[in-house]
């Protein structure tokens, strides 16, 4: 019997009453997103800790300008004869080494609101709202918030185009034509005052100067408002049914929506400065949405565990429905995505690259190969780039860096620069693509991506004629980030890692009659063995016989060797010991949202299904899920992608199986207490 998908995703609706201030919800189409209060607008965003957003993947800024500074401004570390040189450390150039790391910035669009007036006509605020409700009914992406002031009742529809940077509400209240409520439109300046990204997150107020609005076109239902900042910029385009735009400040305006009727519809759309925004009417947009959010949840995979008896399945099944709607709407657009996707900055808004795995590796797992597409055409963008990034430190190929903006520059960092993780991540998700699409289309699409990552791995690799062997650094920093560079060499996850990469981009090699260059075989077949310690147990690095005594926080990247990966150079044996240990020996309140479910697909290509779910809904606070959906890690991240992404790809892992692993249903789940029934998913990790 086939799943009903509707029942399945609808009785997961999120549902929210009254003001929770960690869990606002949004619309979005994965190039946009709007963020909204229990108001179905922005209207007390000083009661939320997530700040209450508006953001496209286009919209960025760069203070003072594009080129007010460049790589060659700062001061490179680890360089040693014509290899390396890396901005880690600003020394005696703190300037460029912040403004570069701040730059570009990801813009704030506009914060967008409503104004209540009491009976009396006074100014009211979030006390005198009564009864809220939200819902976001995930089978249409309509969020519709209901409450009432002084007993009238207020209705509020919000929903976002699938093509457009748009969004729109439907108010429904007898407050519009007494007159008693109005829409505020506020800019945020683009200025940038701190340096570190979770010093305040919120959006900033001050510095009217650095940035203009301008009103230049005003009819009777619509307007269009040009934004400038340095040599950026943007414009607005609105549309309503009743009332009347006003400017009531240097970058404000109120939409005083006065009319005789109960209802006010008011559409909002963004583009670049050098673009004009087409708004579609209200009406139309709701029946995008809908027509869009219903293909997306019949066209996908679906896990139902509703006959489950353990009882933490209805909230892994809740978790499971909300991360597939919260990654199409933040982690699937035209580049890989902040860590918290377009709900606000993180890291001034830039991607890291490292995570565009757990961002977006599910996407073909599930059936929506196109999805992940989006992203992957930004590497050829900035292909010419990681090529002379990896030629300035001496290396062929492509190095793709790890925090960077749309145009894929570098960024300044104390650890950034050193990783070396994603390296292989474009070779692992084209080779998703192509399983989906197994042609030659395919194959050239991505051809350049994967034998230029390819050539940088091999030429980074550094021959030890001693040990007759290949090794991975020093200088290099793990995934577990807390090893210093200089003291890192061969770490587990890593060396298993670059054995595979190689080892797709020879594949990709001879599938399109080219031959393999020698140099790749050597390294993958010469590369240095795991690293193993007392006990017998996986090491982080070679260099750190103290893993389980003294650096056992951050990740336990060790266990992504067999799990996230297939293993290949791993010793089942010794990576279970390992995973033993980790399991009683780590400390979990330091590991972050993916962590959970990597340790999860370790423990089920283990063949331990039971510790595989323990793991994947571990009870501690960066394996939290909000009402929302969202991932909690911590003060000023209360949403980590990555952790939804993940947990993605290990629930499909764990229901549909592995390439190699046992042909039986479920693999990965106990069968007792757990009924698991899946469709469209795909068996390809």
């Amino acid at each position: 019997m086939r799943i009903d998908r509707k029942a399945l995703v609808t009785r997961h609706n999120p549902v929210i009453r009254g003001i929770v201030p960690m869990a606002p919800q949004s619309v979005g189409n994965g190039e946009f997103a709007f963020t909204a209060d229990m108001t179905g607008m922005q209207t007390f965003p000083e009661l939320y800790e997530v700040p209450l957003s508006t953001q496209s993947q286009w919209a960025w800024h760069s203070s003072g300008g594009k080129n007010r500074w460049t790589l060659d401004d700062v001061r490179l570390q680890y360089r040693i004869g014509d290899r390396g040189g890396y901005p880690v450390q600003a020394e005696d150039r703190e300037e460029p080494y912040h403004w570069l790391r701040q730059n570009p910035h990801r813009l704030q669009l506009g914060q967008f609101g409503f104004r209540f007036r009491s009976s009396a006509g006074e100014a009211v605020d979030a006390e005198a709202i009564a009864d809220a409700e939200q819902t976001l009914d995930l089978w249409s992406g309509v969020l519709t918030s209901r409450f009432r002031l002084e007993g009238v009742p207020v209705t509020v529809r919000t929903f976002c185009h699938p093509e457009r940077d748009q969004f729109g509400v439907v108010v429904d209240s007898p407050l519009i034509p007494a007159g008693r409520l109005d829409i505020t439109i506020r800019f945020p300046t683009p200025v940038v005052t701190y340096r570190s990204w979770d010093r305040d997150i919120a959006l900033q107020w001050g510095y009217p100067d650095a940035h203009r609005t301008s009103c230049e076109e005003l009819k009777d239902w619509s307007a269009l408002i040009e934004r400038s900042m340095d040599e950026d910029g943007y414009r607005v385009a609105l549309s309503w049914s009743q009332g009347t735009l006003e400017r009531e400040g240097e970058h404000a305006f109120v939409l005083r929506a006065q009319g005789s009727r109960d209802r006010l519809a008011f559409v909002v759309g963004f583009t670049p400065k050098d673009r004009r925004p087409e708004l579609a009417g209200a009406e139309e947009t709701i029946a995008a949405s809908r027509a869009h959010w219903e293909r997306f949840w019949l066209e996908g995979g679906a896990v139902e565990l509703a006959d489950s008896t353990d009882p933490r399945a209805p909230e892994l099944e809740r978790r499971i429905v909300l991360s597939q709607f919260l990654t199409a709407i933040h982690s699937a657009g035209s580049m890989p995505p902040q860590e918290t996707g377009l709900l606000y900055n993180s890291w001034f808004g830039k991607a890291h690259l490292e995570m565009h795995w757990w961002h977006a590796f599910h996407f073909p797992l599930w059936g929506r190969a196109h999805l992940l597409k989006r992203s992957m055409d930004w590497y050829n963008r900035i292909l010419p780039k990681a090529v002379e990034l990896a030629r300035s430190q001496g290396y062929e190929g492509a190095r793709w860096p790890k925090m960077v903006g749309p145009e894929g520059d570098q960024s300044p960092s104390p650890i950034a620069p050193l990783l070396i993780w994603q390296q292989p991540h474009p070779i692992a998700l084209a080779e998703l693509l192509y399983q989906a699409e197994p042609n030659e289309s395919t194959l050239k699409a991505y051809a350049d991506i994967v034998f230029e990552s390819a050539r940088f791995m091999a030429s980074f690799a550094e021959w030890d004629e001693r040990g007759r062997r290949y090794v991975l650094g020093p200088p290099v920093i793990p995934a577990q980030e807390r090893h210093r560079g200089e003291h890192t060499w061969n770490p587990t996850y890593e060396l298993e890692y670059w054995r595979h990469g190689l080892e797709l981009a020879a594949e990709w090699a001879r599938r399109l009659g080219r031959s393999v260059p020698p140099l790749w075989e050597r390294v993958r077949d010469r590369l240095s063995a795991l690293p193993v310690g007392d006990g017998g147990v996986y090491l982080a690095h070679e260099n750190a016989p103290d893993t389980f005594a003294k650096t056992n926080t951050d990740h336990p990247s060790m266990l992504g060797a067999l799990g996230m990966l297939p293993g290949k150079m791993v010793d089942p044996a010794t990576m279970r010991r390992t995973l033993e240990r980790v399991m009683k020996e780590w400390r979990w309140e330091t590991t972050w949202g993916w962590d959970y479910p990597m340790a999860a697909m370790t423990a089920a290509r283990l063949g331990e299904p039971e510790w595989a779910v323990d793991l994947l809904l571990m009870n501690v606070v960066k394996n939290s899920y909000l009402p929302n959906g969202h991932n909690y890690q911590r003060p000023g991240l209360m949403a980590y992608l990555p952790g939804n992404g993940g947990l993605l790809t290990a629930v499909a892992m764990m229901a549909c199986g592995w390439q190699g692993g046992p042909d039986v249903h479920a693999p990965g789940f106990p069968k007792q207490g757990w009924t698991v029934r899946w469709e469209g998913l795909n068996r390809w990790m």
